[in-house]
């Protein structure tokens, strides 16, 4: 989709993906967070948790990641222009599926003419329909001549 076609308001839904022990792993070693509320099931059940959890900040790259083809841009993607307003609002935990939900906020064209900002705002949404983090993400593209 170019960039003049998108339309502010407009919602795109991703695909689901069940989170693993593995990708668990991966963000204890990523991070070195190995809190035991993250590595340690007895230590989280005692807690009252079903199990160990994510940690917050793994949320921000599965809903970024995941996004990053809602909708597909045919403009080429400069980068992301930043996160603001991100709010945690259930744990993630290992066998969860998650989905992103986008909704277009604005946009507009670079003082250049060549780049533009898309601002949208990114829903983790859990395989309970609950929407576990979100916030908004901005994205600069390279526009198209012609």
């Amino acid at each position: 989709m170019l960039f003049n076609e998108l339309v502010v308001g407009s919602e795109f839904v991703g695909t689901g993906r069940t989170l693993t022990e593995a990708d668990l792993s991966i963000a204890c070693m990523v991070s070195g967070d190995w809190h035991p509320i993250h590595s340690d099931e007895d230590y989280a059940k005692k807690r009252g948790l079903p199990g160990r959890l994510f940690q917050g900040s793994f949320g921000i790259l599965i809903a970024t990641g995941m996004a990053t083809s809602l909708p597909h841009f045919s403009d080429d993607i400069v980068g992301a222009t930043g996160i603001r307003e991100w709010a945690y609002r259930t744990p993630i935990f290992v066998g969860d599926t998650v989905h992103v939900r986008s909704v277009i906020l604005n946009k507009r064209v670079t003082s250049d003419g060549k780049r533009a900002v898309i601002e949208r705002t990114l829903s983790l949404i859990n395989q309970k329909d609950a929407v576990v983090q979100e916030g908004i993400a901005g994205t600069m593209v390279r526009l198209k001549s012609g």
